[in-house]
């Protein structure tokens, strides 16, 4: 049996979906949202995040169809995701640019 979406030589749309909102969802995780602490960490789920990304992007074709609208749709919210991530990662370290000690 062979299953693409676990071969990384193959186009997955699933799979980069699933790296992202996978990444996403333990960034949440590890950030304690909504309380928002620092996490070195949350580091991780960001380089996941790109990875992700970057394996959308792959499954974009060259002619427009309605398949590449789609892809389209899932890398902007991929960019929406990583913005996200790194806002979790950076904003507990804001502190230092807006008080006046």
């Amino acid at each position: 049996m062979h299953i693409a979406t676990l071969h990384p030589r193959h186009k997955s749309l699933l799979r980069g979906n699933l790296l992202v909102g996978g990444s996403f969802v333990l960034a949440i995780l590890l950030s304690h949202a909504p309380r928002i602490q620092a996490n070195p960490w949350i580091a991780l789920p960001l380089i996941t995040s790109f990875v992700g990304t970057a394996d959308t992007l792959r499954c974009i074709q060259r002619r427009w169809n309605f398949y590449h609208a789609g892809v389209i749709l899932c890398l902007y919210a991929d960019l929406m995701a990583i913005t996200l991530i790194a806002f979790f990662l950076l904003y507990p370290y804001f502190y230092w640019f807006s008080s006046s000690h």
